[in-house]
């Protein structure tokens, strides 16, 4: 039985193909809520294990211009940003739902 998407692929381990087809089948999801003083925070969730949240999360608040931070298993990001995030998020080859 194959261990990981390299073997299953058929290519060598050295080309890193297991954390971008890890990433192409993850379907992440993207809600914004109402926090203190009604200020939207986006919040974006459905990662696997083991994703490096907290580049993810630095790449995308640089992107939009704003704050964030990681919590648990997901990002929240200051402001309502649904609208510029699944193409961001598309460019990191992750899919949005």
């Amino acid at each position: 039985m194959a261990k990981d998407l390299s073997d299953i692929a058929g290519l060598p381990d050295e080309l890193g193909i297991d954390d971008d087809l890890a990433r192409a089948d993850t379907v992440l999801s993207i809600r914004v809520e109402s926090r203190r003083y009604n200020k939207p925070m986006t919040i974006v969730e459905g990662f696997a294990a083991g994703t490096d949240l907290k580049a993810l999360a630095s790449t995308l608040k640089k992107k939009v211009g704003t704050g964030g931070t990681v919590e648990d298993d997901h990002i929240e990001l200051q402001g309502d940003h649904r609208e510029r995030l699944p193409a961001l998020l598309e460019a990191e080859g992750y899919r949005v739902e």
